[in-house]
């Protein structure tokens, strides 16, 4: 019962800390606080406490629950893989307005009246893969193996919370985009983008995570 509890605990913790970086954006965004000071001290802080928290499970032998936390990460950055293939592709033809990533960058590196160079591109990109790692973290824990509709309907709805959060505001296009050209184009790029994110993700988790209890499972086992 002890170790269950310490289980749980660790669970409770890392999501935590994985549900930090992907709220640091639409917080600058909302004016609250700037990028670059949230970074220093909350995004870098998170990520190594979940690396720390690794090496810890790790020496616990909780192979299972290690299992989980690296299939997150994993198929978090491939099914941002996933996402980014539609982004940009709607970029392109016009239908986003804007390079996300590369805002993100200047924002981090405080640089906005400068605008992106190769430096911030890279502080974006690593930031933008982090927030898919993150939330692959949140899924795999939450969910368990899970089923691939899971993971569509869990992308579908970081797509649904984006477009209701400051970030889409700040953008100038309204909430689900609706300003923005003939109100449409955005939505439907955000929302396969995010499907894409979500159907990847989900398929992963559920070949990765053969065997690994979901978050209600952990809870019964405590209680």
């Amino acid at each position: 019962m002890k170790t269950e509890k310490l289980k749980l605990g660790i669970v409770v913790l890392v999501l935590f800390l994985a549900a930090i970086g992907p709220n640091l954006f639409p917080i600058a965004q909302a004016g609250i606080a700037s990028l670059s000071k949230m970074a220093v001290d909350y995004l870098i802080p998170s990520i190594v406490l979940i690396l720390l928290l690794l090496i810890v499970i790790h020496l616990l032998k909780f192979s299972l629950l290690k299992r989980q936390i690296l299939t997150g990460i994993v198929a978090g950055i491939i099914g941002t893989v996933g996402l980014e293939i539609f982004r940009i592709i709607g970029f392109r033809i016009g239908w986003m307005p804007g390079d996300l990533p590369k805002l993100m960058g200047v924002l981090l590196l405080d640089q906005f009246a400068l605008g992106p160079n190769t430096t911030s591109n890279i502080a974006g990109w690593a930031y933008h893969f982090w927030n898919g790692a993150a939330f692959g973290i949140i899924f795999s824990l939450l969910i368990g193996r899970g089923k691939l509709w899971k993971g569509a309907l869990y992308g579908f709805l970081i797509g649904i919370g984006f477009m209701l959060s400051p970030v889409v505001k700040s953008l100038g296009v309204g909430a689900f985009g609706f300003q923005f050209k003939d109100g449409y184009q955005f939505f439907i790029v955000v929302s396969v983008a995010h499907i894409a994110f979500g159907v990847v993700l989900g398929w992963l988790v559920y070949n990765m995570n053969n065997g690994v209890p979901n978050i209600i499972t952990r809870l019964k086992n405590v209680y």
